[in-house]
């Protein structure tokens, strides 16, 4: 386990000296991104016992090109169009994921190797739990801490956005480009 971290800290030091040259190019003019909604459910209210539900709509197959995603206060996070363009601020985020080589444990995809998922996890963890275990680490897990790397203080709202939209299905995998 400590060769592994070993390997990790040595890495991301080097993906910082390489990521701050992704992210000079990032348009710093723009907003920070909206704050998530508050911890305090983690997920959409529920019936009251024994009510039942009306079934929820099918989620289309492609979100709406044009417009921000559904999903209330999440929808502040990212705005994506035409399917694979993104706001400055989630495009910061995408930068970041790539600056600091996340793939590495979390897959290409965000969707896990020797990390886990984060399409997953992201359905369920608050931006709280999020923020604490990538600046705070859980070197236990493996998971190192990025609370001194400037890269990712800087970025955190916009990784969490990033990610966030990806766990949503908004955002889909691959290369990423600005809303122009």
């Amino acid at each position: 386990m400590s060769r592994l971290l070993q390997r990790c800290a040595g890495f991301t030091l080097a993906a910082v000296i390489l990521g701050a040259a992704a992210l000079a190019g990032a348009d710093e003019s723009m907003p920070a991104a909206q704050p998530a909604p508050s911890p305090e459910t983690g997920s959409a209210a529920q019936p009251p016992q024994g009510a039942t539900a009306a079934p929820a709509p099918a989620a289309p197959a492609v979100p709406n090109a044009n417009a921000a995603p559904s999903g209330g206060a999440d929808a502040a996070l990212y705005r994506v169009v035409d399917g694979d363009h993104v706001d400055a601020n989630t495009m910061k985020g995408w930068r970041t994921w790539r600056a600091m080589a996340c793939e590495r444990c979390h897959g290409p995809n965000q969707e896990g190797l020797v990390g886990p998922s984060l399409v997953q996890d992201l359905k369920t963890q608050t931006k709280d739990e999020f923020t604490k275990c990538v600046l705070e680490g859980r070197v236990d897990k493996g998971m190192p801490n990025f609370g001194e790397v400037k890269t990712v203080v800087d970025n955190i709202d916009n990784l969490y956005a990033f990610l966030k939209g990806r766990s949503d299905g908004a955002i889909p995998t691959g290369h990423l480009k600005d809303i122009e």
